[in-house]
């Protein structure tokens, strides 16, 4: 039997393209091959080729390694900004809460921006992560409490005083997987309303600013959406609730160069000020940790 042969750490991380401390992290969940030498680690490299075999082939190697820099989830136009402000170099994908939610336990994210309610517990985000993350190293991060309501045409201001009163008008939809979609429903029936019902765009907008983009455009009469966008897109606005929007980040992830930069940045005046021109945010709770799961 030819001899084994055995890789460092730093020549594991090499191969891997990795920080030192992340194999370490790795080997001490035993996701990695490893074997303890006179109080060094080293891996044997035939299983260690082996494991990587067997995760390219499963499709799904982020069950094991950090994912990479990408931000999932519901879009905050707040937090877009924030991204590219900071020089973060984070990659975003936004294509709803339920959406990031599965990219991220799929390790195709490694964060997921957040506003789901869940309307038995009374509560917001948490139930979800629990549900959908558990068992993974994420901790979730609040960002800010955002107002959401009704975005439509400066000429329907008289027109418009609650949510019933959008009946027989065009209404931009959100898509199935998004966090907006549900909590629109959820308060469409607690009005009475049914969202079959409703006169919806055959196209579902993907962002907060799609909505407000499809009602300037005169594409719709109204949609479910953000204060924030009412100024910038010359829209009337009705408030209906509160929203607490949160990130739930990869624990890996959190202490790398990009995430640090966001945090660093969004600790600054420049967030603050940008939060208050905008309207519709309260970020003084911003970064207070709601929830850390180790795995």
């Amino acid at each position: 039997m030819p001899e084994e042969e055995f890789l460092t750490v730093r020549e594991v991380a090499e191969m891997l393209r990795l920080k030192p401390r992340r194999i370490y992290a790795l080997a001490a969940k035993g996701a990695l091959p490893c074997r303890r030498a006179t109080g060094r680690l080293l891996f044997p490299k035939s299983e260690l080729e082996r494991w990587l075999a067997g995760a390219a082939a499963s499709g799904s190697p982020g069950t094991a390694l950090p994912p990479a820099d990408i931000l999932a989830g519901s879009h905050d136009p707040l937090l877009e900004w924030a991204l590219r402000e900071s020089g973060s170099g984070i990659a975003s994908f936004f294509d709803g809460s339920l959406d990031g939610l599965v990219r991220f336990r799929e390790g195709r994210a490694a964060a997921v921006g957040l506003h789901l309610l869940d309307v038995a517990a009374g509560e917001w985000n948490l139930p979800a992560v629990r549900r959908e993350l558990a068992g993974r190293p994420v901790v979730v991060l609040h960002w800010a409490w955002r107002e959401q309501g009704l975005l439509f045409r400066p000429e329907l201001h008289g027109r418009i005083r609650s949510l019933g009163d959008i009946r027989g008008l065009t209404v931009v939809p959100r898509q199935p997987q998004s966090g907006a979609w549900h909590l629109f429903r959820h308060l469409l029936e607690r009005a009475g309303l049914d969202p079959q019902r409703l006169d919806l765009l055959a196209e579902p907008a993907r962002t907060e600013s799609e909505v407000a983009l499809a009602i300037a455009s005169g594409k719709a009469e109204v949609g479910f959406g953000l204060r924030c966008l009412a100024a910038p897109f010359d829209l009337a606005f009705l408030p209906l609730i509160r929203e607490r929007f949160d990130l739930a980040l990869h624990r890996w992830a959190y202490f790398e160069p990009p995430w640090q930069r966001l945090w660093r940045f969004a600790a600054g005046p420049a967030l603050h000020a940008r939060a208050a021109e905008l309207g519709g945010y309260e970020v003084r709770e911003r970064g207070r940790v709601l929830y850390n799961e180790r795995a």
